[in-house]
């Protein structure tokens, strides 16, 4: 239900993954429009958005559909709003939720934070990446395995990063669910008005013709 009738080439594929056609102003037009019609009640709806956006807060790239899906399903909130919610996470967004979560981490745990927040972010997790693929092909060949860019990683990138995320984490997710909530109760409460007033038009044509219908039946006898 997804898929597009024409595939795309990878490096438009990609190109849209970091902007969107249309910019990200349409893009978040669109979500906004697909978060009001999903047909279930405000507050699951808001639960799912609350989840999705805390999800953007940690550093489980790639991963974010699947943790905010599982999670929506423990708080009992909509799963389709908690995967529109990772949207919160995006090109626009990413560099304020690293410098935050990280400079928050590492002041939670009483660590520092070594270097510039973007050179670290990409060379650590690269460096994790190599770590994994050189290991798993030396795993099968019997040679002896390095984890220390992994290690590095996980105490200068990946461990601060996830404590630090937390708070702000959990304090966009509340704002978020605080804004949509009202929101999505009253795009409800007007769409069942409108949908009623169209009913009962309807009713009213249906019930104008069998009137007419039944004079020029008399008419004609």
């Amino acid at each position: 239900m997804f898929k597009r009738r024409d595939r795309l080439p990878i490096w438009q594929t990609l190109w849209q993954a970091l902007w969107p056609k249309g910019g990200w102003a349409r893009a978040a037009v669109y979500v906004k429009h697909r978060l009001r019609r999903l047909p279930d009640t405000p507050r699951k709806i808001s639960r799912g958005i609350l989840v999705g956006v805390f999800t953007t807060f940690t550093p489980l790239y790639g991963l974010h559909f699947f943790v905010a899906a599982g999670l929506a399903v423990m708080v009992r909130g909509n799963v389709m709003a908690a995967l529109l919610g990772t949207f919160f996470g995006n090109p626009l967004t990413y560099v304020p939720i690293a410098v935050v979560s990280l400079n928050l981490g590492h002041f939670m745990l009483g660590t520092e934070l070594r270097g510039e927040v973007d050179e670290n972010i990409f060379a650590k997790f690269f460096g994790a990446g190599k770590d994994l693929m050189a290991n798993s092909w030396k795993a099968l060949t019997g040679d002896p395995v390095d984890w220390t860019a992994t290690a590095v990683f996980w105490n200068d990138v990946f461990w601060p990063w996830t404590v630090g995320g937390l708070v702000p984490g959990l304090i966009t997710g509340i704002a978020a669910y605080t804004i949509c909530l009202p929101l999505i109760e009253a795009y409800q409460k007007r769409r069942r008005g409108r949908l009623r007033q169209k009913l009962e038009e309807i009713r009213r044509k249906a019930a104008k013709r069998a009137a007419e219908k039944k004079a020029k039946g008399e008419t004609n006898g």
